[in-house]
């Protein structure tokens, strides 16, 4: 019989209900199509240390995906009527939608902005989504996917909820269980699935590491809410090469864990994140996306080494093609 949670039993609508019996239900209920990503040591030329988790490994090539398949299991189990739903995306959640989406055999559609990347984009139809370009960026793009949902009936698959954050918690789960020792972890923070779900295993597992959220200096809205104490919105969409961190309008929800958890948050140039791109593929051979690199830019331009037993989630390794060579190239003709 196939794993699965309590739904009719189970109201997951803050925070505090994500407990570490959740998180291993959790666990069971994906590992049938998620195996437990690998934890690795990444050693620079320099000495430095930090252990990796390769969330780049998973179906879709993000983390987002652990998320998608928990969501899905309760949209089944509480709303079997469901036959078709709706998202807005820059990618990872889109192809997250999609792969959990064929799972229960339910139909996806996907809203991505115009100029979106065109790998992510051909992953979400091989996937067997829909893919709809509309708006400037994600929030443009959520605005539209809001409206079509209520002009056709389709369940709107929000891109933060915490049943998706009870799936995403599992890697926290996974990386603390078996590194105990680990004291500080690099998270980046595009909505903020991620690091609330790191933060929910850390406190279920009882770690004193501490939370270092990563965000694009060219996408600052969280680093500002989080330096002033008020959530706030940027009136321009972001322009960075870390797509999946490209947020204009941070999510309420996230930020009062993020404000109350969260140790500090980094913001890295742009230079910085490409240059952790090209180290990353040099150090391992993975091709790794701008948000999936941040963690690892903002460890690595830390002169002072601060922690003993550092850890980075690398969150995603769907990078385009042209965008990667482009930023190998760069380095061949410096």
């Amino acid at each position: 019989m196939k794993p699965s949670i309590d739904w009719q039993h189970t109201d997951i609508d803050s925070f505090e209900a994500l407990t570490g019996d959740l998180i291993r239900e959790a666990a069971e209920l994906i590992r049938p199509y998620v195996p437990a990503s690998s934890i690795s040591e990444i050693e620079r030329k320099n000495g430095d240390r930090i252990l990796a988790k390769f969330e780049d490994e998973n179906p879709t090539g993000a983390f987002k995906v652990r998320g998608g398949l928990v969501y899905f299991d309760w949209l089944k189990t509480i709303h079997p009527e469901t036959e078709s739903v709706m998202a807005a995306t820059r990618g990872n959640h889109g192809q997250s939608v999609a792969f959990a989406a064929g799972n229960v055999g339910v139909s996806a559609k996907v809203v991505v902005p115009f100029g979106n990347s065109t790998s992510k984009n051909e992953a979400m139809r091989q996937l067997g989504a829909e893919v709809i370009e509309q708006g400037r960026d994600f929030a443009e793009a959520m605005e539209f996917a809001i409206s079509e949902a209520r002009s056709t009936g389709n369940h709107l698959v929000p891109s933060f909820d915490w049943k998706l954050v009870l799936g995403v918690a599992t890697y926290g789960f996974e990386l603390f269980s078996e590194r105990s020792d680990v004291d500080a972890v690099y998270v980046p923070i595009g909505l903020g699935s991620g690091v609330c779900g790191t933060i929910a295993a850390r406190n279920a597992l009882g770690s004193s590491a501490k939370i270092i959220g990563v965000v694009a200096e060219n996408a600052p809205v969280y680093a500002d809410a989080f330096a002033t104490g008020k959530w706030c919105i940027s009136s321009e969409p972001p322009e960075t090469i870390a797509d999946g961190v490209a947020a204009r309008v941070p999510s309420e929800d996230s930020f009062s864990v993020i404000r109350r958890y969260v140790d500090e948050i980094v913001s890295v140039p742009e230079p910085h994140i490409r240059d952790a791109i090209r180290e990353l593929y040099e150090l391992t051979g993975k091709r790794i996306e701008g948000a999936g690199a941040i963690g690892y830019a903002a460890w690595a331009s830390d002169e002072n080494n601060r922690f003993r037993n550092p850890a980075v989630i690398i969150s995603g390794g769907n990078i385009d093609d042209a965008v990667f060579d482009g930023i190998v190239r760069s380095q061949e003709h410096r």
